[in-house]
């Protein structure tokens, strides 16, 4: 057995905080293990929890598209979220299930070896852009060793909040040409710099 496929074991038999008490799947994440572009999301939601795969409501659709157009596939890059079990109504995941979950995240993080990391909302986003507001740093990279991360809305805010839609496809629409910029602008050479800790707190929506 493979060490991400252990991790996703664990993950489903996981009970370090009151989450996994009322899961009806545990949501590890998916894609390959290769993968180079590597999106965290926040936590899942309904169809999440029954599928045990992230992204796969309406959200995941709009996932979907926004690959599409910049000639992608969700096969072709991983998907997680920061927590990996529904909060209940779908509510904002709490400190202590965050730290609850870190130490997953990390091990995936670690094991997939991505060279890009595309945040989605504000809890991923707060791992790598401490203190900074979602609505002022989306859709802007920042280098941290060899690993690019860039924020972006979640893409449920547009299916809440129409006009956040043509800011995630303006900021989608970046990452070819960022993507190029990134792997030109590379040595030869050295690996993923290991992740800031995550630092724990009650976060505004914009």
């Amino acid at each position: 057995m493979s060490e991400l496929m252990q991790l996703y074991d664990e993950v489903r038999s996981c009970q370090r905080c009151d989450l996994g008490k009322g899961r009806t799947k545990a949501v590890p994440g998916d894609g390959p293990a290769n993968a180079r572009i590597m999106f965290i999301g926040e936590a899942p939601g309904y169809h999440e929890d029954q599928q045990g795969l992230p992204f796969v409501g309406a959200a995941g659709k709009f996932l979907d598209e926004l690959l599409a157009g910049i000639g992608m596939q969700r096969q072709d890059v991983y998907i997680c979220n920061v927590i990996k079990c529904r909060p209940p109504g779908n509510r904002d995941p709490m400190p202590d299930e965050i730290l609850a979950c870190q130490p997953y995240l990390d091990r995936q993080i670690a094991l997939i070896k991505p060279r890009v990391v595309i945040t989605l909302g504000r809890f991923s986003m707060a791992r790598y852009f401490a203190g900074q507001s979602i609505s002022r740093v989306h859709g802007q990279a920042k280098r941290m060793g060899e690993v690019l991360y860039f924020p972006m809305f979640h893409p449920a805010a547009a299916l809440h909040q129409p006009k956040y839609r043509a800011l995630i496809e303006e900021d989608f629409a970046k990452l070819p040409g960022l993507l190029a910029e990134f792997d030109k602008g590379n040595k030869a050479g050295g690996g993923p710099q290991e992740p800031p800790p995550m630092k724990v707190e009650q976060l505004s929506m914009f």
